[in-house]
């Protein structure tokens, strides 16, 4: 397994800065292996297009790690229904990914790099297939939008209930969602920012982002209106409560970020005894802490939670000021804690720096990021 993985990683790096020759090659070639394929994917590819290669990548980089290996690529296949992807459409697409990987690399691939993506790729099908097989789960639900509100030009929370089905999900995980109406076969992942419950009522926090990545979003905050119908596909993620701790929480929440923070903070209203809950909730001005209120009327009904806003552009905000990565290290330590870190790829990131400079042991820390949101 070492040597297959070195294989792996060492002819990945021939073709790691040509990511857009590698997946314009790939797409090329399985287009025309099988032209129907092009109907399962957007009209504009750019950007939107490259989920599947980028999974599959993603994949061959995890082989060192079985466990993780194995459970991801089960909940990739199970997830990849919703593009309507059948068994025979894995062959069609290893061959184009090694005319691809070949092409791109030129001169320094070799026949063991070949043979070790041949395997590699077996074995992420395999996986993927039986991940498939063994969900009785729709591939989506439809999903009706029961509210919508907007918070400035930029943000909105919705709710929506998935039909036909019950939809089964845990507090912090995410869904992907497609507005079929406006943007067909175009997929982008949110939390869901609410608790599970038996009315199969899910809630959305969406900003919208400028240009083609923020195509979902921008439909769903300025175009979406109650009565409207959106996909939702299969819950995925592992941002969720460690039942067995009895360690005390630290949430951290920036802009959207909150969602899947509040929806952990929801889920211990019901479970929660013993465990001290402390929500940091950071934004650049006061008027983009939508969730603020909703936080406080929780703080209210349970003593064992706590709330600190934070403003970072806003020097007369009347709370914390500064960045959140750098109010939380105000009240440390955190090491003792559970912590939960969800917002921007940017304040993510300085927030992990900030837990791992107070020796917050990484096994404590889990994490999402809405970089592209």
């Amino acid at each position: 397994m070492e040597n297959f993985a070195r294989l792996l990683k060492e002819s990945w790096t021939l073709v790691e800065e040509e990511r857009e020759r590698l997946s314009g090659h790939f797409y090329a070639r399985l287009f025309l292996l099988d032209p129907e394929l092009r109907k399962l994917f957007p009209v504009q590819m750019n950007g939107q297009g490259d989920r599947i290669l980028e999974a599959i990548v993603t994949a061959t980089q995890t082989v060192d790690d079985p466990e993780s290996f194995d459970e991801y690529l089960r909940a990739l296949g199970r997830d990849h229904r919703k593009y309507h992807v059948e068994p025979g459409h894995y062959e069609t697409m290893g061959v184009a990914l090694l005319d691809a990987l070949r092409s791109t690399a030129g001169d320094g691939w070799n026949l063991e790099y070949d043979q070790a993506w041949r395997e590699a790729y077996k074995s992420i099908c395999d996986r993927m297939l039986a991940g498939a097989a063994a969900d009785g789960n729709p591939p989506f639900w439809h999903a009706e939008v029961l509210t919508h509100e907007r918070h400035g030009p930029d943000t909105a929370v919705l709710t929506v209930r998935a039909l036909q089905h019950p939809l089964h999900w845990q507090a912090g995980q995410y869904v992907s969602v497609e507005v079929p109406r406006y943007h067909p076969r175009v997929w982008r992942t949110y939390s869901v920012a609410n608790a599970p419950n038996d009315d199969n009522v899910l809630e959305f926090h969406v900003r919208t982002p400028a240009g083609a990545a923020g195509w979902v979003s921008g439909a769903l905050v300025r175009r979406t209106k109650p009565g409207d119908l959106l996909r939702v596909a299969a819950p995925m993620g592992s941002m969720t409560l460690d039942t067995s701790s009895t360690r005390d929480i630290l949430c951290v929440a920036g802009g959207v970020g909150l969602a899947p923070i509040k929806a952990l903070v929801e889920e211990l209203t019901r479970v929660n005894r013993t465990r001290w809950v402390h929500v940091f909730y950071g934004a650049r001005r006061p008027a983009e802490l939508y969730g603020l209120a909703g936080l406080e009327e929780l703080v209210a009904a349970h003593p064992w939670l706590s709330v600190t806003p934070a403003c970072s552009e806003d020097p007369d905000f009347a709370g914390e000021l500064g960045d959140i990565s750098e109010v939380v290290t105000r009240y440390g330590p955190w090491t003792t804690h559970d912590c939960y870190v969800s917002g921007s790829t940017g304040m993510v990131r300085a927030t992990l720096r900030a837990l791992a400079a107070d020796d917050v042991p990484p096994d404590n820390i889990r994490y999402d990021t809405f970089g592209a949101q």
